[in-house]
């Protein structure tokens, strides 16, 4: 389903996340989220019981037991009762499942939550479990070295080299200078060989975090935001569940969602991709058609913080908030799940043209084509 077959309109109208940290051994999840599930509700004037509807992404295997997700309802409450629904998966994947179901006009309001704890274990150990268990489950092969295949594999084929790969990590943490959520801000050293071709600096940082949005149909988001993000299209396809079956070097998956979502049919001028390796973003580029004069993860993305289960999330939170500040007109949201970009979501969202006459913010992204007055702002 694509927000162009349906008549519904649906946005993000409320954005938030915690500060992302190498450990947060003094918190329980619920004492992780609160904060985060009270800024998003206050930033609309909502009360959970005012909520059509809450959905939640996050991993059992993160927390080390079964149906874990019910102890984190505490941060949302008890009372009254709610309808609910989770999803073993990235947040982004909560939010779909949430705005399918505004769409169906079952309710006005959704409530999104994700969050993850990767300090407690040996992140890389534990998302060995993503794979199969006959074949390469055996062999352990973690998360960063299936990666360095990947990347080496993007090298051997001459569409990147480590150096590319390194300005990526650059530009990135650079970007993040300005969020005052990120883990790592500011240049961050290349570091030595974790996995060749990758460097500690091509990897993302291990960390905890938690994210929240609230999603509004129609008129009830426009009462709830001066500038929703319109959610004009999303969509999420996977691929073949072992990497020795596919081209590590493109994501055909990211490609054919992006299609659906409606990606390719006006330009955006934001991007914000779930790229937690630098190759990654090589390969989420040319399969999602990104030219040079596209924005790409001003929040730092994933390199600045990747809180597992909650960065996917983060990346469609971060997009909307620059469209309700005025700072993007049209921006791309990417997610993605399992080894080397196996399973990805692309969300397309924009904001409403203004009345004539309205003076837009200092900063806004202008439209493509659109004339600035003499003097005025650089494009």
């Amino acid at each position: 389903m694509t927000a162009r077959t349906a008549a519904r309109d649906v946005a993000i109208v409320a954005f938030a996340q915690s500060d992302h940290r190498r450990d947060t051994d003094e918190l329980s999840e619920v004492e992780l989220l609160m904060p985060v599930l009270h800024d998003v509700l206050a930033q609309v004037g909502l009360r959970a019981g005012e909520i059509g509807f809450t959905c939640s992404g996050s991993s059992d295997y993160l927390a080390g037991r079964a149906f874990s997700f019910t102890m984190a309802l505490d941060g949302v409450g008890a009372w009254p009762p709610i309808t609910e629904s989770h999803v073993e998966m990235d947040g982004a994947w909560a939010l779909y499942e949430a705005w399918v179901k505004l769409l169906t006009g079952e309710c006005d309001t959704a409530l999104v939550y994700a969050y993850g704890k990767s300090s407690p274990g040996s992140l890389r150990d534990v998302l060995t479990r993503q794979l199969d268990p006959y074949y390469l489950g055996p062999l352990w092969p973690d998360s960063v070295s299936l990666a360095a295949l990947q990347a080496q594999a993007l090298i051997d084929a001459g569409a990147t080299d480590e150096r590319e790969l390194a300005g990526i990590a650059v530009r990135s943490r650079t970007a993040a200078g300005t969020n005052p959520h990120a883990q790592l801000r500011g240049p961050v050293p290349s570091g030595d060989y974790l996995v060749r071709p990758l460097r500690t600096g091509d990897c993302p940082p291990i960390g905890d975090g938690a994210a929240a949005v609230v999603l509004a149909a129609g008129d009830t988001a426009r009462r709830l935001c001066a500038r929703p993000a319109w959610i004009r299209g999303m969509d999420h396809r996977i691929e073949a569940h072992s990497p020795g079956v596919r081209d590590l070097t493109d994501s055909p998956s990211a490609r054919l969602a992006a299609g659906k979502a409606g990606a390719f049919e006006r330009p955006v001028d934001t991007a914000e991709l779930h790229a937690p390796f630098t190759s990654q973003e090589v390969i989420l580029r040319k399969a999602l058609r990104l030219g040079e004069d596209v924005c790409v993860n001003p929040s730092g993305g994933a390199l600045a913080a990747n809180p597992v289960m909650a960065a996917g999330l983060i990346r469609l939170g971060e997009a909307a908030a620059r469209i309700s500040r005025g700072e993007s007109d049209r921006a791309l949201a990417h997610a993605t799940s399992g080894p080397c970009l196996q399973q990805n979501l692309v969300a397309v969202l924009e904001g409403e043209e203004r009345p004539e006459g309205e003076v837009r913010p200092e900063g806004e992204v202008r439209p493509e084509g659109e004339v600035r007055p003499e003097g005025g702002d650089r494009p």
